[in-house]
């Protein structure tokens, strides 16, 4: 028991002893261990704001990374589905003879995958009268159409399809003289 009141003692005397250092006046410092600590505190400040800096850069470009393998995903995707794409519009185009119903159910089907490609902001390019853009459209010959003026699309081989700004496929098309 006198141990523990010993130990308390101590312990109060202690605590006095730490307001009593609080309650003194600061130590002051020479203007060279000011200039030294300032010096110190601008540095640690500087790496502070370059690391936080860093770090904002860092976080921005994984952001644009991650969107950027979304789209590129997409794209990927969508281009593997542009062939069965071309040989639907083609069966379309060539069903001469064909039935109403069949008719019909070519165009559901072909309906539903303009729609697939709309929910995935897929766009189509490539049209009669448009005119010709090397960014967009490849040519493959020229000819002569009184219809239409200099370098418009005359006809169209293959659409061209992209996905906001990045073209997944260039449309194939001629090109008026």
């Amino acid at each position: 028991m006198a141990k523990k009141k010993n130990a308390k003692a101590e312990e109060s005397k202690e605590k006095e002893e730490a307001v009593e250092s609080e309650d003194k006046a600061p130590e002051t410092v020479s203007k060279e261990e000011y200039d030294k600590l300032k010096e110190e505190f601008d540095t640690q400040k500087d790496q502070f704001l370059r690391m936080a800096a860093e770090y904002d850069n860092f976080r921005k470009r994984t952001e644009k990374e991650k969107l950027a393998a979304f789209d590129n995903a997409l794209a990927a995707t969508v281009e593997a589905f542009l062939p069965v794409a071309d040989s639907f519009n083609l069966a379309l185009t060539s069903t001469v003879g064909a039935s109403e119903e069949f008719m019909k159910g070519l165009d559901m089907i072909n309906k539903q995958l303009e729609n697939a490609f709309k929910k995935l902001n897929v766009e189509q390019f490539g049209e009669r009268g448009e005119q010709f853009d090397p960014q967009l459209h490849d040519a493959v010959s020229r000819v002569d159409d009184d219809e239409l003026e200099e370098d418009y699309i005359s006809s169209v081989y293959q659409k061209g399809y992209r996905v906001g700004d990045k073209i997944i496929r260039h449309a194939m098309v001629i090109i008026s003289n």
